[in-house]
């Protein structure tokens, strides 16, 4: 059973702190948390997915953007990527973590999978789109959990 679930994006502001949050409100009896490749570390969530994700009930207030590591990445059961890229990031990293990573949208259109684009320095609806892209994608999970 995977209990500690660990989201991974780029600079951990936008999506994987949303996608760890709407994660953390359905199954709140796993351990979540958040990481970025290229975290803007000590950030909070960026101000349009903060809007969003408040906008649904999440409290992403708290939230800090942190470096992936190594150890990040050994300590988690199960890591969810954004993107193929991220993912062969992440095996660079740390190559035992590769068969434990997938893509956080491993389960949309239609189980074929689907990257959530980085919406970061973008438009409203550049937000939009990776917000209800993760909310999907957050919602497949839950079920396969």
């Amino acid at each position: 059973m995977f209990q500690r679930i660990l989201v991974v994006c780029i600079g951990n502001i936008c999506r994987s702190p949303v996608a760890e949050a709407m994660l953390r409100e359905r199954l709140p009896h796993r351990e979540f948390s958040s990481a970025g490749l290229g975290a803007l570390v000590g950030r909070g969530v960026e101000p349009t997915a903060r809007e969003l994700a408040e906008a649904e009930g999440l409290d992403v207030s708290a939230h800090q953007a942190r470096q992936l590591t190594p150890a990040l990445l050994q300590a988690a059961d199960l890591i969810l990527v954004m993107s193929d890229g991220q993912r062969h990031a992440v095996a660079e990293m740390e190559p035992a973590a590769l068969g434990k990573t997938m893509l956080l949208g491993r389960w949309l259109d239609g189980g074929k999978g689907r990257e959530i684009p980085d919406p970061y320095r973008k438009s409203r609806e550049a937000f939009e789109h990776a917000h209800e892209l993760i909310k999907q994608a957050t919602e497949t999970w839950v079920g396969k959990l």
